[in-house]
């Protein structure tokens, strides 16, 4: 592997990452009563989002939806039957009671992610528009409706957003 896609690689991810945190950081300015603050993190988060797509179009990662569907797949079970096991045990051997909690809940979720990516891969070319809910305490994703409780966290209905 070149230098030039050793050095995509690790700026698309340190521009995921700092979009993601951005993000999170806006959500907590916004509790400590700083709108301005948390507005500035969303800009700066959007910005960043830019500098990653760009990245990974310059990577030529960014395939037919058939592949990049087929990746996705890959990808979420990978994370649900190698990634996280090995995580989950560490947190427990550490007792690290809530990266265990986070590591178990990402895990179930990405099996769910995996199956409907597989759903959609199924059904490309089919014209079905789809409804999708996720729980905002551990991800779990729905088609259609959110249920009552999370199958997952067990949060209630009111736990759950619609994607737009």
């Amino acid at each position: 592997m070149s230098k030039t896609m050793e050095n995509l690689q690790e700026a698309f991810a340190g521009e995921s990452q700092a979009n993601r945190k951005y993000l999170a950081f806006a959500d907590k300015a916004d509790k400590d009563g700083y709108p301005g603050v948390a507005k500035l993190f969303r800009a700066a988060a959007a910005a960043e989002t830019v500098h990653a797509h760009a990245h990974l179009r310059a990577m030529k990662g960014i395939g037919a939806t058939e592949d990049n569907l087929k990746e996705a797949v890959a990808g979420e079970t990978h994370e649900f039957k190698d990634m996280y096991p090995q995580m989950i045990v560490d947190a427990e051997a550490e007792n690290e009671a809530q990266a265990l909690r986070s590591f178990q809940y990402a895990n179930e979720v990405e099996k769910v992610h995996a199956d409907l990516y597989q759903k959609a891969l199924d059904n490309l070319g089919e014209q079905t528009e789809v409804e999708y809910y996720v729980c905002s305490v551990c991800g779990y994703t729905r088609e259609n409706e959110a249920p009552d409780q999370c199958p997952v966290c067990k949060a209630g209905k009111k736990a759950f957003f619609k994607v737009d």
